[in-house]
């Protein structure tokens, strides 16, 4: 049976798993940088518009090039300085990240992929470009996927091990995921707190489950502060944190953006999120590599017949 994207509105239940995190950590969290500036749509390369999502720009066009200068300047800061500076509060720390690379991004910035590399942090594809992948046909998602994945061993040493779209996927992306093979697990899924299984043309696919809601997206809709930030994430911890050593772990996905988190003001909120954090010696904080490398070992897919 062809796989097809089907609604679930049961999930684990009143009874999910205990995922048995390593050293009887009680929660498991995963930090996520999102790399995607220079892969966003431009007049550049071509797009016809420039790209201001998640930016502090009002998208306002130069009436004679069509360009919006402001956005583009903001999407280079997150590549030119917030990389930077949020990778250095993280390794301070000796803490580890996933990297959620569009694959154009990288290679736009050899340095930053090499110490993306040097750093050992995963990546998982976020697409070739920083796109919708819903407004593709399914020959050029597939063309997107497969120029992603080579585009990324390219750059980093190492072929993507998830994958992860810009927003949403469409209703071709994990099959065709499945189809070019590879990949060890998708986050292409907001309606869980734990990693689960499907069955997808006939074989096991892993997905770890994202979160827009830990995500410091919020900057973009609010000038809320580094202290409010930093308040609500911890507020998300500490629950999950309670509600595992109460018996029920589960995991928490914390999503950034280099032009968004990377300045000062709001990166002095992740700082002291990462220091909140690191108290807590049964809060695993590791990759999402690792994650879905730990589920797989031990709880390995159940067989066919998941939501097909």
């Amino acid at each position: 049976m062809a796989y097809e994207v089907k609604r679930d509105f049961i999930g684990y239940g009143a009874n999910p798993p205990d995922p048995r995190w390593p050293n009887g950590a009680r929660l498991a969290v995963n930090f996520v940088i999102n790399y995607e500036e220079g892969s966003e749509p431009s007049i550049e390369l071509g797009d016809g518009y420039s790209e201001h999502g998640l930016t502090e720009s009002h998208g306002v066009k130069q009436v004679a090039s069509g360009r919006d200068l402001a956005a583009e300047g903001m999407f280079e800061y997150g590549s030119r300085v917030g990389f930077w500076r949020l990778t250095r509060l993280f390794q301070e720390r000796g803490l580890p990240l996933t990297i959620f690379g569009c694959a154009l991004a990288l290679e736009r910035n050899p340095e930053a992929a090499a110490a993306i590399r040097a750093a050992g942090y995963d990546v998982c594809s976020h697409g070739w470009r920083w796109l919708k992948h819903f407004e593709l046909s399914e020959a050029e998602e597939r063309d997107h996927i497969a120029r992603a994945v080579a585009s990324i061993e390219r750059t980093t040493g190492a072929k993507p091990a998830g994958w992860y779209c810009r927003y949403g996927p469409s209703v071709n992306t994990r099959r065709l995921v499945v189809e070019h093979g590879g990949f060890l697990y998708d986050s292409d899924y907001y309606g869980e707190e734990l990693p689960f299984w499907l069955t997808v043309e006939g074989q096991g696919h892993l997905v770890v489950p994202y979160s827009l809601t830990n995500n410091d997206g919020k900057y973009a809709a609010t000038t809320g502060t580094g202290e409010q930030w930093f308040s609500y994430i911890r507020d998300a911890f500490d629950m999950l944190l309670a509600e595992g050593r109460a018996g029920r772990p589960k995991m928490m996905s914390v999503g950034l953006h280099q032009r968004l988190i990377g300045h000062p003001a709001r990166a002095a909120g992740l700082q002291r999120l990462l220091d909140h954090m690191i108290q807590a010696p049964d809060a695993w904080i590791t990759r999402r590599l690792d994650i879905a490398r730990h589920w797989v070992a031990t709880h390995p897919y159940p067989g066919k017949g998941l939501n097909e």
